[in-house]
């Protein structure tokens, strides 16, 4: 088992490195000038060289990728004096905890740094770590409204197949599986909000906390998450539906299932504890899929409905062409991607020996 975990840890290891190697060629290479983004574009050639000899941008690109590693790495060497080339220990950028020191290197360990924004001089970190606890949020309830509303669906249209309630289930789960978040964000922010608005109460815009208007500070406001979670709640939703009909059907369909009923056991009996449990591998794998996917997806959600969350700080990152913030935004969901499905990869390797040999 520790070999199989090992293996899947290694994996997720390369996958991250070729995602830090192409999100940092990306974005070295793109047109425009941090140094002059910082300063305006009037800013005197004096001041535009001391901000690249600040952010190293005066450094051959293999010295910068080099360093923008080590920066990244948990766990880290260092030298003590500054340098021109590699990896100095800037008491002001890293936030560490020696571990080993040899001559003028250590080994360190430290919070990764991911820069710093190029519009408010803030630490990304602080930034993303604002943010990220809303989107967070808004993805749990989001996959934990599919789960329940989903299983929910597909049993029932499992125990009623080919009748008119399986047909519509059907064309429901086609139908939000192929409509795309952005769409489906405008589309139910006009319809409940706007349209239906004096009966729903719901805003079209919206984040979790809200400022008081008479200067008591900032307050949560629960319903402003109720649109955008069922919104990219409803493509997870719809598959979660459909794995759980069709597995459930074929589950229904086996010599066990057939034994539990002539034993006289009840039809919910053998739904619960035979039937159901049987089938929701495939649901399982799906939900944890969509989990991570939804780190990602809930952009053009947050964006639509105003949440302040990843999303939005990345919409409003690429407009200012803010690079440092837009690549630990990516970083960030990637890390969330590669964790998720290593779990769920451990997981299975418990739940079946035979995940364990591939």
């Amino acid at each position: 088992m520790l070999k199989f975990i090992a293996k899947r840890t290694g994996y997720g290891f390369l996958v991250l490195l070729g995602v830090i190697t192409v999100v940092f060629f990306l974005f070295n290479v793109l047109p425009g000038d941090p140094a002059r983004m910082m300063l305006g574009q009037r800013a005197d050639i004096a001041s535009v060289q001391a901000i690249q000899k600040e952010l190293g941008l005066d450094r051959p690109m293999h010295v910068r990728f080099i360093n923008y590693v080590n920066d990244l790495s948990p766990v880290s060497l260092h030298k003590h004096e500054q340098p021109e080339s590699f990896f100095y220990l800037d008491d002001e950028k890293y936030n560490y905890q020696r571990i080993l020191k040899l001559g003028g290197i250590s080994l360190v360990a430290k919070t990764p740094y991911l820069g710093r924004s190029y519009q408010s001089n803030r630490p990304v970190t602080s930034i993303l770590a604002a943010a990220f606890p809303n989107t967070l949020l808004l993805a749990f309830v989001a996959i934990g409204f599919a789960m329940v509303a989903g299983i929910i669906l597909g049993i029932i249209s499992a125990i009623k197949n080919n009748t008119l309630f399986s047909k519509a289930i059907l064309v429901f789960s086609v139908s939000g599986m192929s409509l795309p978040s952005f769409f489906a964000a405008i589309i139910i922010a006009w319809v409940f909000a706007f349209v239906l608005g004096d009966l729903t109460g719901l805003n079209m815009t919206g984040s979790f906390y809200e400022v008081d208007d008479f200067g008591r500070g900032e307050y949560i406001q629960w319903k402003n998450l109720i649109l955008p979670a069922l919104t990219l709640g409803i493509r997870p939703l719809a598959i979660v539906t459909e794995l759980t009909r069709s597995s459930l059907i074929k589950v229904l369909s086996q010599d066990y299932i057939r034994t539990a009923k002539a034993k006289g056991l009840s039809f919910y009996r053998v739904i619960t504890r035979h039937a159901l449990k049987n089938a929701m591998n495939p649901v399982i794998t799906a939900v944890s899929g969509w989990f991570a996917s939804l780190m990602a997806g809930a952009v053009f959600v947050e964006y639509v409905f105003d949440w302040k969350g990843i999303g939005v700080v990345i919409v409003d990152s690429l407009e200012t062409y803010d690079f440092p913030l837009v690549m630990g935004a990516v970083l960030l969901i990637s890390v969330m991607l590669v964790f998720i499905n290593i779990a769920v990869d451990i997981l299975y390797g418990l739940l079946d020996p035979r995940v364990r040999l591939q």
